[in-house]
């Protein structure tokens, strides 16, 4: 009985523990969806930055305020320079920013993995603990077995030796009238 209260115990508190630690994981990867999220989008809106600049570069390199439209001037050229040079430092942030993405990335992927091996190793625990409360509760049962075939050889002793007894009174109780007849015959 008492292995199968203990038993019974172990399983409620192995729920409550998974449930428990499932609601932290949830919380944690809510957390960690929401900041992929937000660098997704943060890159999303750099490439969406650079089609704009790479259309404005491409419409200033076909600008040309020189003479009678057809040359580029200094200031012309010199606004392709400093679209370009814009489009450069948003490249850069593009890789900077992709790459926090790709970290991420990778953190919640080693989070996973931590967090099954986490799971497969208190599963595992909980498995040999309930192995050796089942192979314990089996022993007791056993010893509860044999300790019933003792008492009951036991008893088949106590009643085999009370009909000794027994017999034994009646035997000695008709001597005793045997002897008291004789006794009285002669």
């Amino acid at each position: 009985m008492k292995i199968q209260h203990i038993l019974s115990s172990l399983i409620c508190l192995f729920l409550s523990i998974t449930i428990a630690t499932a609601s932290q994981d949830s919380i944690l990867q809510k957390t960690d969806s929401l900041s992929y999220e937000s660098q997704r989008q943060r890159v999303n809106k750099l490439l969406d930055e650079r089609s704009a600049k790479f259309g404005e570069y491409a419409a200033s390199l076909e600008k040309k305020t020189g003479v009678f439209g057809l040359f580029k001037t200094k200031g012309d050229m010199q606004k392709s320079i400093d679209i370009l040079r814009a489009l450069v430092l948003n490249d850069n942030n593009i890789f900077i920013e992709t790459r926090k993405l790709l970290d991420l990335k990778d953190a919640q992927s080693e989070r996973y993995q931590q967090l099954a091996s986490e799971y497969d190793n208190q599963v595992s625990a909980y498995m040999k603990t309930i192995t050796k409360l089942q192979d314990e509760n089996e022993k007791l049962r056993e010893e509860i077995n044999s300790e019933q075939k003792r008492e009951t050889n036991n008893n088949a002793l106590l009643y085999l030796a009370i009909l000794a007894v027994i017999v034994l009174s009646i035997l000695l109780f008709s001597q005793y009238k045997k002897k008291n007849v004789q006794k009285l015959t002669e």
